[in-house]
């Protein structure tokens, strides 16, 4: 049989066509190299993607490199300034604590100047200063209490900035790592280590953007750096202010010492003049005994010759008859018991007046000593009581 008989049967008994077998091996053959192009081509861009993806990291990873240093310096100069801060906070609280005792002071003195007697219970120029002394104190503190409630919301504000640059720090941290062991996988790497633990975390897309992200971690720092100048601008008013308030408080305490110092001075003279005068009165009280004593001894002694000319008198009016005649004797008798009685009536009337005089020298005695106690009562209530509260004060400036 020829071959041409042959290949007649066999298209006749196959029922296939030479060119139908042909063309599938032609198409076999141009899927193999297209699939070997494809290979190569995938090969060749998933390396290039992978390049580009490791370049992307690295670039991430200085990028946030970058910012955690500028986070870090922000973070240590948040930290410092609060620790400033709470250094003043300190200074103002020992401020305001030491207003504590000179303002107690203050308030016992005026009550202890409230125990002189009424009538010397007037207000002063000690009391106006002392009135004024509590009003500064007070104002002080009142000053001092606001200004520390401004420097705890500063630390609380400083310590909520602290606290964003901490947690934007540990994110970046986070990322970081994540980032770094993603730069370390490799093709051949375990299968098993590319498999998330937690499948439901990987999102195909954050909706955070890189602007965002880095404006994020601006915002952060511009509050630090807002809250740094505010605290700094705080620090320079508390100085001020510390400055200021002692110096108010201790212009005042030298304004109330110098009014007492001059009260007691000036109580001191009234004193001292009624302490003259008092002795003036004692040794005319004396002169005023001496005196009374005198006329009396002269009325006493006046009543001898009185006497006398009386009994002549009436001896002579015993004369009998004619004899009974008003003679010079007898005008001389009659004229010396006018007299005498005269003298004796003027020295009793000045006995009188005398004995007036020694009362009213008593009544002023007695004024003077009551007056001169009031102002003893008073220079000890100053000079001692007052004196000795008040010596301890010392303004600190803290």
């Amino acid at each position: 049989m020829s071959s041409l008989d042959g290949g007649l049967r066999w298209r006749e008994d196959g029922g296939l066509k030479p060119v139908d077998v042909e063309t599938q091996r032609i198409r076999s053959e141009l899927l193999t190299a297209e699939s070997q192009r494809l290979i190569l081509e995938s090969d060749r861009v998933s390396k290039r993607m992978q390049q580009d993806a490791n370049k992307k990291l690295a670039q991430r990873d200085r990028e946030v490199q970058f910012l955690r240093r500028e986070l870090e310096q922000k973070l240590k100069e948040v930290i410092e300034e609060t620790d400033v801060l709470l250094s003043y906070q300190r200074r103002v609280e020992m401020s305001l604590e030491a207003c504590k005792e000179p303002l107690t002071v203050t308030m016992t003195c005026l009550n202890q100047r409230l125990k002189r007697v009424p009538v010397d219970r007037v207000q002063d120029e000690v009391e106006r200063q002392l009135l004024q002394e509590r009003e500064v104190i007070e104002g002080v503190a009142s000053l001092l209490q606001r200004t520390l409630e401004q420097i705890n919301e500063q630390l609380r504000l400083n310590r909520s900035a602290r606290y964003h640059v901490e947690k934007d720090l540990k994110d970046k941290f986070t990322a970081q790592c994540i980032d770094d062991s993603c730069s370390l996988m490799r093709n051949y790497s375990t299968g098993s280590e590319h498999k998330s633990k937690h499948p439901e975390v990987i999102l195909p897309s954050m909706v955070i953007i890189p602007e965002e992200w880095e404006s994020f971690s601006g915002i952060n720092m511009s509050k630090v750096e807002r809250e740094k100048v505010n605290s700094v601008s705080l620090r320079a008013l508390v100085d001020s202010l510390l400055e200021q308030t002692a110096t108010d408080m201790q212009r005042q305490l030298q304004a109330t010492n110098s009014a007492f110092r001059l009260e007691v001075l000036e109580t001191k003279t009234v004193k001292t003049q009624m302490e003259e005068h008092l002795d003036k009165i004692l040794a005319e009280l004396g002169s005023q005994e001496k005196n009374m004593e005198s006329l009396q001894t002269a009325v006493a002694e006046e009543q001898k010759p009185l006497q006398v000319a009386q009994a002549r008198l009436c001896a002579r009016g015993r004369r009998p008859g004619t004899e009974l005649c008003h003679d010079p004797a007898q005008s001389r008798l009659l004229s010396e018991v006018q007299q005498l009685t005269n003298h004796i009536n003027r020295m009793r009337e000045a006995l009188l007046q005398s004995e007036t005089e020694q009362k009213k020298l008593i009544r002023c005695q007695l004024n003077l000593q009551e007056n001169i106690d009031i102002k003893a009562n008073s220079l000890y209530i100053d000079e001692v009581i007052c004196a000795q509260l008040r010596e301890p004060i010392n303004i600190h400036r803290f």
